[in-house]
């Protein structure tokens, strides 16, 4: 579904990705991660062309990023952001409708509550909640609330951002069961940015670790714990010493 041969970026003087070579196949969650400032969120943006690559290609569904067209390209994706980025003006029903209500594939109000309602059921939460504003919710609604959003269009690939950032292990735990359970159901591609090892092992077919712009490991996720690469081995563990440099 996704294919990235030798893409490069910079800003600057900074030199971000340094020929990152990865392939997502259809139906598959890949879990990417890799130290604060080694380019997660600038690959993501650069798959979604928000972010120009410089160099190298990417293929999304075996057409090319840089030619397709865009309304019709970012139909096919899904997106759970990091601190939710809900509009905190709009009830939650239309927060979770917002792609239904605008653009070419819009339906009409009541058809698009209907929908918002049964993906807010998906993720376990009451019609009621429908009703109320984003700063009425805990911080754990809010996140399931970003997550329906992300299926009301059933899109057929999903990004989350650091899906479990700012909550207690408890609604983590949640989080991770819940998006396993529809990335599985919906039978979409996922890809996954996150800090979080349990979130790892809880979400991930795949795991690709960045390192100094590169992909310096990727494999099954039943492969991570016993693979003998030292920057794997670090990271999961959580080690001060190794070959990744800390910054001190």
């Amino acid at each position: 579904m996704i294919t990235l041969s030798g893409v490069h970026k910079a800003f600057g003087a900074n030199q971000v990705l340094r020929g990152i070579d990865l392939t997502i196949p259809k139906g598959e969650s890949m879990v990417i991660i890799g130290g604060s400032g080694t380019g997660k969120s600038v690959l993501l943006k650069c798959i979604l062309g928000l972010v120009h690559h410089d160099r190298g290609q990417i293929m999304v569904a075996g057409g090319d990023v840089d030619k397709a067209s865009r309304d019709a390209f970012l139909a096919r994706f899904g997106m759970l952001f990091q601190g939710g980025a809900l509009f905190d003006s709009l009830p939650v029903w239309q927060n979770v409708a917002f792609r239904l209500l605008r653009g070419a594939g819009k339906r009409p109000k009541a058809e698009a509550r209907a929908i918002a309602i049964e993906k807010l059921r998906r993720v376990g939460l009451k019609p009621e909640v429908a009703d109320l504003f984003p700063a009425e919710l805990s911080g754990g609604m809010q996140k399931r609330v970003g997550l329906a959003r992300a299926i009301a269009a059933e899109p057929e690939i999903i990004f989350f951002d650091e899906p479990t950032a700012g909550l207690d292990p408890i609604m983590s735990g949640v989080i991770n069961a819940l998006i396993r359970e529809i990335v599985v159901e919906m039978g979409v591609t996922a890809m996954t940015i996150t800090h979080d090892m349990t979130s790892v092992r809880s979400i991930a077919d795949r795991v690709a670790m960045i390192y100094d712009g590169k992909i310096c490991w990727t494999g099954p996720v039943k492969e991570m714990d016993a693979t003998p690469d030292p920057y794997i081995q670090q990271f999961i563990h959580g080690r001060a010493e190794g070959p990744i440099e800390s910054v001190r």
